[in-house]
């Protein structure tokens, strides 16, 4: 016997089951996007090592640890994307979307990265992303960030996250932060942990999110980025503050908070939950200006987010929030051997009268007995009984959750629709 073969740890399949919590907040999701005039760009799974090596950095995680990256055929070097930002950019840049001009852009689809497979973190996920591109002022981040707000309000979960904000300022002003950050964790390197110690020389802002608490406890006197920032930071976040304020959006001030991509400047935020244990960020962003002109395009201001759908609906599942879904409407019934080859023609003219009726039709030739506790047995709410007798049709509506609803048999179809309520 042959050796049964799965599918690759981290990859999953969304099953029959599963798909209907998907497809609902996939649904409300691109609704929300249309109602910020939002367009969607689908870009390939599949690019070039160097747009992502060149975009998130070369010393950060995802790029030394987490990309799958092979050779082609040709020997170029290609990633699985890791992230959407980077590709839209280069899609933008690449069919002449961003130079003086403003976009408002949207993707959802699969990215890649090769950690730990834990529950809401897998090696194959899911994202729903918002890029903005060709606007400089704060209303733009604060738009971004409204939209995302109004998606916690149609699932039903405003009071279950929390935004956090923080800005990076200036490349140079982080950079004199970088400085002062790295001489005061000198001084207590024999306390910090190891991941920490390795990223003072590559990456020693991401220290800041240490999850170490005896490094976090040294953070806690160590210089403050907001002491760094250069005046035109300050006065964009501000700006983006009192319009956060009259929107009545709550947030809080995270100065630890950094991202984990290299292109991040200005405005970074975060939506943190409680109810996801260590998986608590389901949506993060921010201002990336200098990624445009990074990636071979002109100097373009952008702002974006990406949110993980299977966090999503993990959390959504926690709360008891997906709606009750059925696959069928109505179940399809020949009710005797004469009838067998009329119901699938019945099926298309009731799928023609009520184009969104779910009609499924029995297959196989059973007693009517055995086809009615089927039909008990689906989700449907209604049986159709067709019966042949000399070749005159008849029909009989059968209430399968209302037991005490009773329609009488028909010869018309019509009278079916009726009964259904609608003509």
């Amino acid at each position: 016997m042959a050796k049964t073969i799965q599918a690759i740890r981290g990859m999953n399949d969304i099953l029959p089951s599963q798909t209907p919590a998907w497809q609902y907040v996939e649904g409300v999701i691109r609704n929300t996007a249309a109602a910020y005039s939002y367009q969607e760009i689908r870009m390939p799974v599949v690019e070039s090592t160097d747009l992502f090596k060149r975009s998130i950095g070369e010393v950060t995680d995802i790029v030394e640890k987490e990309m799958y990256t092979f050779d082609d055929r040709n020997g170029d070097s290609l990633t699985l994307r890791p992230e959407g930002t980077a590709s839209c950019v280069r899609a933008g840049n690449e069919h002449g979307l961003l130079y003086n001009q403003t976009q408002r852009l949207w993707y959802m689809g699969p990215m890649f990265r090769h950690e730990r497979p834990q529950k809401g973190r897998y090696r194959q996920f899911h994202q729903f992303g918002i890029e903005a591109f060709g606007m400089d002022g704060p209303d733009i981040d604060a738009e971004v960030i409204l939209l995302s707000a109004r998606l916690w309000q149609a699932f039903g979960i405003r009071d279950q996250v929390q935004l956090q904000l923080n800005s990076l300022a200036s490349n140079e002003a982080r950079a004199n932060y970088r400085v002062a950050l790295r001489d005061y964790l000198r001084a207590h390197e024999a306390q910090l942990d190891e991941d920490s110690k390795r990223r003072l020389d590559t990456n020693v802002l991401r220290v800041l999110d240490s999850k170490s608490p005896e490094t976090q406890a040294i953070l806690v006197d160590a210089p403050k980025l907001s002491e760094y920032w250069d005046d035109e930071s300050r006065v964009h976040f501000d700006g983006l503050c009192q319009r956060l304020d009259a929107a009545g959006i709550e947030y809080v001030l995270n100065e630890k908070l950094v991202r984990g991509l290299d292109y991040y400047n200005r405005t970074v935020f975060e939506w943190v939950t409680t109810e996801l244990g260590s998986q608590g960020t389901v949506c993060a962003g921010g201002r990336y200006d200098g990624l445009v002109e990074q990636l071979g395009g002109k100097p373009t201001p952008a702002v974006g987010f990406a949110m993980g759908i299977e966090r999503l609906v993990l959390l959504l599942e926690t709360q008891g929030l997906i709606p009750a879904t059925q696959s069928s409407d109505l179940y399809l019934i020949a009710g005797n051997d004469d009838a067998e080859l009329n119901v699938l023609t019945v099926a298309e003219q009731l799928r023609d009268a009520l184009p969104t009726l779910r009609v499924q039709v029995h297959s196989g030739s059973q007693a009517l007995k055995k086809k009615l506790a089927k039909a008990d047995k689906s989700d449907a709410t209604y049986a159709l009984v067709v019966m042949n007798d000399n070749d005159k049709l008849s029909y009989q509506l059968k209430h399968l959750r209302e037991r005490e609803i009773d329609y009488p048999v028909t010869s018309s179809l019509s009278d079916v629709l009726q009964q259904l309520g609608t003509e």
